[in-house]
């Protein structure tokens, strides 16, 4: 119960850390972290230019690989909108509910981060890897005519970015940043709307499931494509996650916690807030006491002056009795 009252009155402090006021010395302290992001754009450009291992690839293996040459169902442009865009945009609805440039800031850059170093890990892979995707006869071989060398390799006469193309079949791009970046909205939506309080509202998990499912089927549409082996999707979908609860965790606490709706660096700031202001009250409570110790002395100061005055009278009293019955 007590959690409970500090968690709500956490929420009632949200609204003073605005972008207006807070964006730029929060972007300050995470200049290096923008440089980063930048860096490993740059890797992802690059490992999309440099060539694939090129696998051998025998007659006999050609069976599992004579699948149709097929387009996209989910086209490449298409990645971006509904795993960056879209997830920011629920992230700018939040902030203008709650109005907390923490949570904005840290959550684009959690986002982008758990995109990029998928994007840099899965392409890196591609590259290393080299295996041909289940339509790879076709790409190698556009009239149907296989040709094979001396060694039973490939020699390939099809249009040679096709061929590039047809050698980064492991693991699958679509469905790794699929989960890297809906996957990261699934675990933020989870905190914000307190999936796991314990209240048994089951309603929040479909919530929560919608972008899981939707990062599901993309993978399931590269099998259906062609373009991918099962195994591609599955350990695509499964490094995106991962690489997305570690981002996300760096930022928020878990999903489950009691503090899982706001992000780290709210509550620290939070609790430095808190401590100026005890320091202030032990401060202020101090010179009160101070203040009326001063009082005090003065009063009995005050006090002692009046008693010394009232003796003195008394005394000189006494001493004019006694002269006059002496005259007597």
């Amino acid at each position: 119960m007590f959690d409970i009252d500090v968690n709500k009155m956490q929420e009632v402090q949200l609204g003073s850390h605005t972008v207006r006021s807070h964006g730029m010395t929060v972007a300050r302290t995470h200049m290096h972290d923008w440089v980063i992001l930048m860096l490993l754009g740059l890797i992802v450009v690059i490992l999309n230019v440099i060539h694939p291992f090129y696998r051998f690839v025998g007659k006999d293996m050609m069976t599992d690989l004579k699948y149709p040459l097929k387009s996209n169902t989910v086209p490449v442009w298409a990645i971006p909108m509904y795993a960056v865009a879209l997830p920011i945009a629920i992230f700018f609805i939040v902030y203008f509910r709650r109005r907390d440039v923490y949570d904005l800031h840290h959550a684009i850059l959690g986002l982008l981060f758990s995109v990029l170093i998928t994007g840099v890990i899965t392409d890196a892979i591609k590259d290393a890897v080299g295996r041909p995707r289940p339509d790879f006869f076709w790409r190698c071989f556009p009239d149907g005519k296989d040709v094979y060398d001396q060694l039973g390799n490939v020699v390939c006469h099809g249009k040679k970015s096709v061929i590039k193309e047809g050698h980064k079949s492991f693991p699958s791009g679509h469905t790794s940043w699929s989960f890297a970046g809906l996957g990261f909205l699934s675990l933020y939506l989870s905190g914000k709307i307190k999936v796991f309080d314990r209240k048994g509202h089951v309603a929040k998990l479909c919530i929560v499931f919608l972008p899981l499912l939707f990062a599901s089927l993309v993978g399931v549409s590269r099998v259906d494509d062609y373009w991918h082996h099962w195994q591609d999707v599955f350990a695509g979908g499964l490094l995106g996650f991962i690489v997305a609860s570690f981002c996300y965790l760096q930022f928020f606490p878990p999903p489950y916690h009691a503090q899982g709706w706001g992000p780290y660096a709210y509550f620290q700031v939070l609790e430095e807030s808190r401590s100026v202001t005890q320091a202030a009250t032990i401060v202020n409570g101090s010179n009160v006491q101070v203040t009326e110790a001063r009082v005090e002395n003065q009063e009995d100061e005050t006090s002692i002056h009046g008693c010394m005055g009232l003796s003195l009278a008394h005394n000189s009293g006494s001493a004019l009795e006694e002269l006059e019955s002496g005259r007597r």
